[in-house]
């Protein structure tokens, strides 16, 4: 079925009755993002190879600004989860990149670290506070993400922490949500769309496989300049800023080509 059939069949059958829990009751939209899920949506990015639809940027913000015009919170959460797929298909698993073809799963950001305060993306990135060590083939991640969405919802989590060895940068890891401690709070306190699970999440500490490091130590920076943050000003502007306010980091323009542009010109 055509990604757009899909699409009209699951706003009128599912999204649109179910609009009105998540914004007046803060209820997530479990059954519109399962409904995502069963039409081949979630995946819509991800590779044919793997089962998905094989569709790019331009198809995922059709998605998202469709959506947000009836639910502002399935699109926020459409929104961290492609741009979340964006890194996963270029640096996941394969076995990740399947479940999110099937429908099985559903992924978000955790970049923004707790007293980012003001501060632009380039200093939250190029200095984060988040710290990982490694002790055999197990990594331990110490953390405070600010602003995730579907916080405690999806399946897993973008993160960024320190470097493990390289002298500057950051990493980047794909962590699950069934991880022992990871922590997030009953009540979510973040700023997103009412019923996106906008929230802190607490890892002290997470422990991961080694492996589950998204790119080279130290990399991280140059896949959020050059892949997260062009998908999430993207899909941003697409349901309108007023609408999807980035949970994960600022995505304002001038925070996004200053550090693009110092990267370019060293």
């Amino acid at each position: 079925m055509p990604y757009r059939t899909a699409l009209a069949e699951v706003l009128n059958s599912v999204i649109a009755p179910s609009a009105e829990e998540a914004a007046l009751e803060g209820r997530f939209p479990r059954r519109a993002v399962t409904a995502l899920g069963r039409a081949g949506l979630l995946g819509l990015t991800v590779s044919t190879e793997f089962g998905g639809g094989g569709s790019g940027l331009a198809e995922a913000v059709e998605v998202v600004a469709r959506t947000a015009r009836v639910c502002p919170a399935t699109a926020v959460v459409l929104q961290s989860h492609y741009t979340a797929v964006a890194v996963i298909e270029a640096y996941g698993s394969p076995w990740v990149r399947g479940e999110v073809a099937a429908g099985r799963h559903l992924g978000s950001l955790a970049l923004s670290e707790d007293g980012a305060g003001d501060q632009r993306v380039e200093a939250q990135l190029r200095m984060p506070r988040s710290t990982a060590t490694r002790s055999g083939g197990v990594v331990a991640l110490r953390a405070r993400k600010q602003q995730v969405v579907a916080a405690g919802e999806a399946d897993s989590y973008v993160w960024s922490s320190r470097p493990l060895a390289a002298r500057d940068g950051l990493s980047l890891w794909a962590v699950p949500a069934h991880a022992p401690d990871l922590f997030v709070p009953a009540r979510p306190g973040g700023a997103g769309p009412r019923g996106s699970a906008t929230s802190t999440v607490f890892a002290d500490p997470v422990l991961v496989p080694a492996d589950a490091m998204l790119g080279a130590d130290g990399g991280g920076l140059d896949i959020v300049l050059r892949t997260v943050l062009p998908w999430l000003l993207e899909l941003r502007s697409a349901a309108g800023a007023e609408t999807l306010c980035s949970p994960a980091v600022d995505v304002s323009p001038s925070s996004a080509r200053r550090p693009a542009d110092s990267l370019a010109s060293s």
